[in-house]
């Protein structure tokens, strides 16, 4: 008798290795995917594990025996920034002006670009230095609108994360932790 395991999202979606060597088939959106940790979780609608049975096998061949993971995303095409072939992040960057005698600091946001392109922060999920928090949010402010996602020919909200760390390539430093006895 085999045994069962359930695995959490989150537990399924950072595993490098799965168990024994043996990777189930992962069908993204239809599509059949070698990899799925690019997946940001808030953008999984559905999800459902098939277990490596014989019902499994007969529908998905050979790559089904270890299971097969199905995957239904919140859309069919991702949202893009179109102002910049770099990257949101990467342009957000290049308009701030930081200079290497500033401090490293580090700013994350959770945004959501709407059905017409237009972007809101939602949401500071960490900022270090509150001028750098208003540099970034006056340029995400004014950014131009991106191409919305879509979901069966209609455009979609969905929401990301914009992590920005300057000057670029220079670590955070360690916090001072107090350790009272």
């Amino acid at each position: 008798m085999r045994e069962v395991f359930w695995i959490p999202l989150f537990l399924l979606l950072s595993v490098v290795v799965p168990a024994r060597g043996q990777q189930p088939l992962y069908i993204v959106n239809g599509v059949v995917r070698s990899d799925i940790r690019d997946i940001a979780p808030e953008v999984i609608e559905q999800m459902e594990e098939l277990p490596a049975d014989e019902f499994t096998i007969a529908r998905y061949g050979e790559q089904g025996a270890n299971g097969v993971v199905l995957i239904t995303l919140k859309y069919d095409t991702p949202a893009r920034f179109t102002a910049d072939t770099t990257g949101f992040a990467r342009f957000v960057a290049r308009q701030i002006k930081w200079g290497e005698t500033d401090p490293t600091a580090r700013v994350v946001l959770r945004y959501r670009i709407g059905e017409d392109g237009s972007l809101t922060i939602l949401e500071t999920l960490q900022a270090t230095d509150a001028r750098l928090k208003r540099r970034v949010e006056k340029i995400v402010a004014a950014s131009p609108r991106w191409e919305p996602a879509s979901k069966a020919g209609q455009a979609v909200a969905t929401e990301g994360i914009l992590r920005l760390q300057l000057p670029e390539g220079r670590p955070m430093p360690r916090q001072l932790e107090l350790v009272f006895r």
